[in-house]
């Protein structure tokens, strides 16, 4: 059984920038990593689809690592990072212009299979606990660092 985690905001900023900083994974993703993350390294690309990163954060107080690639089913629009190492988990952003092209609507969404038997139900129950508070600070942050770098053009 799969269930799904989101959460979305508006960002004040135009729908390409915010997507050129989501899929720049040497320089504009890492800047908007919630505290929970400990790293973010790129092993191939870096830029958007065909890009390989590993990552490390910490959550209730374990290291977690996992290993992701990147895809754009549409460029320019919808992000995927599928984790290749690690627990399965796929997370989408998807951006929508909004305000007229001024603004944009961004979602942080993931689709996690359920484990079996109690653990499957203990994490079911924890997960979006983590991981929504996690995805709008994510998303504020995004917001922020938009902010300051169109402002920097």
């Amino acid at each position: 059984m799969r269930y799904s985690i989101g959460a979305t905001a508006r960002i004040q900023a135009p729908a390409p920038q915010v997507y050129g900083i989501l899929a720049d994974y040497r320089d504009g993703h890492p800047h908007i990593l919630p505290k929970q993350f400990t790293s973010l390294s790129v092993e191939q690309g870096g830029r958007g689809a065909g890009t390989v990163f590993r990552c490390e954060m910490r959550v209730l107080g374990r290291k977690q690592m996992f290993r992701a690639s990147v895809t754009e089913p549409e460029p320019g629009r919808v992000l995927v990072e599928t984790i290749i190492e690690g627990d399965p988990l796929v997370t989408t952003f998807t951006v929508n212009p909004a305000d007229g092209g001024g603004a944009c609507d961004v979602t942080i969404s993931s689709v996690i299979d359920q484990k079996p038997g109690l653990r499957g139900m203990i994490e079911r129950f924890l997960t979006p606990r983590i991981l929504e508070p996690m995805y709008r600070d994510e998303l504020r942050i995004l917001n922020e660092y938009a902010a300051r770098t169109g402002q920097a053009r």
